[in-house]
């Protein structure tokens, strides 16, 4: 019993650190900073590609 109760704690506190990992949000530019987006694009400004421009 002892060693079954040991488990489960050890899989909880797992579960608790893994739950605190910091998860990156993926931009829709594949990584690429907003002048290189442009270009691609054939856009004539990289505004439309910065990070803040929406929410």
């Amino acid at each position: 019993m002892k060693i079954i109760k040991s488990i489960g704690v050890a899989v909880l506190v797992g579960l608790f650190l893994a739950s605190c990992a910091p998860r990156l949000k993926p931009n829709g530019n594949h990584g690429l900073p907003p002048g290189q987006v442009k270009k691609v694009t054939g856009a004539k400004s990289a505004k439309n590609y910065a990070p803040g421009r929406y929410k």
